[in-house]
């Protein structure tokens, strides 16, 4: 299967990730602030990796991810009803904390900016 395959229908798996995440999920635990920030699906079709992005404390972000998890049958039977496709694939979500690690990496490097500044202003 070519992976160009692959790519589209990891772009449609986002697109409807995220809808059924926002209409469809009545878990108070998805409810918060949560973004699908990429799906890695396998060159076969049968597993999709699914990164998300999760607003709120360490806490909260474990109890969505626990609740993402268990809801993934939901999930995958929501995308096949949706996706025509031979299999619905296997569908794990996993934490991206890309978006956290930038923010530390924005905040440390205005401290260093601010740092030098008032080393320059002594």
């Amino acid at each position: 299967m070519s992976e160009q395959r692959a790519q589209r229908v990891a772009e449609e798996l986002k697109r409807e990730i995220s809808d059924i995440l926002r209409h469809e999920m009545k878990d108070p635990r998805v409810s918060g602030l949560i973004s699908i920030t990429d799906v890695d699906v396998t060159r076969d079709l049968s597993y999709a990796k699914v990164y998300v992005s999760i607003f709120g404390s360490e806490e909260e972000q474990e109890a969505a991810l626990t609740a993402l998890s268990r809801a993934s049958g939901f999930i995958r039977s929501e995308v096949g009803r949706r996706i025509r496709l031979r299999h619905t694939p296997e569908i794990s979500f996993h934490p991206d904390r890309s978006i956290a690690y930038g923010a530390h990496i924005n905040q440390v490097l205005r401290q260093i900016n601010q740092q030098e500044r008032e080393d320059v202003g002594e």
